[in-house]
């Protein structure tokens, strides 16, 4: 069969209605997926398709996204079922995004074709991950499965139950990235990330959601706080780093991941400082645990790091440091940042920090928005002591969480991570984003 004839054939197949019993819709996606990646199996790899090769596949493949939302559309609650047992099970988004593939063929990428793309730098994969992020939206966008989902990424994970003994007992934990240390009551979470300034990665996010487990769920922590360790990069050498943001230098080599790192990261640490851990979902009383955070700025903090800085109890600041959000200059979705601004800054505010990348200085009016205290910078230790004594209390924990609960409903965090996550998709491989991770990447070379 020809190329030409094969995209007719898919398309014509694309296009029909989505059976309404799931078995047919099951048959029917699984079909036209194969036939998808027949085609392009008979095609270059992708960084070295020629222009009507490129236009093939995105052909093919926009014919295999579209009956992949409708079938969505139509059995959602019940693909969300299937994967779950009914809802009895609790699992996280990697669990989905890995079951999905073998339980609903063709409806989310396999382990080997994510393994294909994973070797490949971000501008010459296939674009497996759209597909995911077409799958979480549909769940997320769903009440009943997407509540589910929000809670079940709020449970403890598994390398935190394992470490949650031994951090008991000694009061610290080393991860690769982030070292935590109790100390008095207080949970401090610093980033080590000295290589790259404190840059996320699916690394850090991981290690991140561990330390934010291993606070919550011990008992004789009452605060947490996240502060960025000293660095060794040659222009801040010896100096404290918040964070610079994502690591574009990954992003660039095809290492940032949809599932592992830009939904995970929303879900998973940064909602469990919000509204704690899962960890009796059948108590009349509380649910969850929660605990009052700091945050403390040392220098920057950049893109992601300032999207950290919307969701604490308190945040300090050294007096030279600054907070920016280029959210346009690097071309992705900042998070739930957009969510979170508006509460916090006015419309125009928010649309020079991400629109126009403005920089705010700790020492300006406008950061008193975001930012609760500004000192100097050797007075950082005593002013993280003191609120933490200040935030240790029952009292604060609950107010808390009515505050939470009357600025950010569940319900619109779930409805905005539903787009979110298809939007995020989307952009991880437009473009101007591609073109704009290569350009740091080769300006990070040439400076070392």
């Amino acid at each position: 069969m020809t190329t030409a004839a094969a995209l007719d054939r898919i398309t014509a197949d694309a296009v029909a209605p989505v059976p309404g019993e799931l078995s047919a819709a099951r048959a029917q996606l699984a079909a036209v997926a194969q036939r998808v990646d027949d085609l392009l199996q008979t095609l270059p790899a992708p960084a070295e398709r020629s222009p009507l090769h490129t236009e093939q596949a995105a052909t093919a493949k926009d014919a295999a996204r579209s009956l992949r939302s409708r079938f969505l559309a139509v059995h959602t609650e019940a693909v969300y079922d299937e994967l779950t047992g009914g809802r009895r099970a609790r699992p996280r988004i990697a669990d989905l995004a890995s079951g999905g593939p073998t339980a609903f063929p063709g409806l989310l990428p396999t382990t080997a074709q994510l393994a294909a793309d994973r070797a490949r730098p971000q501008a010459g994969k296939e674009g497996h991950e759209i597909d995911q992020g077409i799958f979480f939206s549909r769940l997320l966008a769903s009440p009943g499965a997407g509540r589910h989902l929000v809670d079940s990424m709020r449970c403890p994970t598994d390398r935190a139950l394992t470490l949650l003994p031994g951090f008991q007992r000694t009061g610290i934990v080393e991860l690769r990235s982030v070292r935590l240390e109790r100390r008095d009551g207080v949970a401090h979470l610093t980033m080590i990330r000295d290589d790259c300034l404190n840059a996320e990665d699916n690394q850090q996010v991981e290690d991140m959601e561990t330390a934010v487990d291993l606070a919550l769920l011990d008992p004789a922590v009452r605060v947490g706080v996240v502060r960025g360790g000293p660095m060794t990069h040659k222009r801040y050498k010896d100096r404290r780093v918040f964070s610079s943001g994502i690591n574009l230098k990954s992003l660039h080599a095809g290492q940032i991941s949809l599932v592992d790192f830009l939904i995970r990261r929303e879900l998973g640490y940064i909602n469990k400082i919000v509204r704690g851990l899962l960890v009796d979902e059948h108590s009349w009383r509380h649910r969850s645990v929660e605990k009052p955070w700091i945050a403390a700025v040392d220098t920057f903090a950049i893109g992601g790091g300032a999207q950290l800085l919307l969701v604490f109890d308190r945040v300090i600041a050294a007096a030279d440091s600054f907070l920016s959000l280029p959210a346009a200059q690097e071309g992705i979705v900042p998070g739930a940042a957009n969510l979170r601004l508006g509460r916090m800054a006015g419309g125009r505010l928010n649309r020079q920090l991400l629109l126009w990348g403005r920089k705010i200085w700790a020492q300006e009016l406008h950061a008193r928005l975001f930012v609760d205290e500004v000192v100097d910078p050797a007075d950082m230790d005593e002013a993280v002591d003191l609120s933490a004594e200040r935030l240790d209390s029952p009292a604060v924990v609950t107010n808390r969480r009515m505050l939470h609960l009357a600025e950010e409903p569940p319900e619109a965090f779930r409805a905005y991570l539903a787009e979110f996550a298809l939007q995020q998709a989307l952009r991880l491989y437009s473009e101007d984003v591609i073109t704009k991770a290569g350009r740091f990447s080769a300006g990070a070379r040439a400076e070392a």
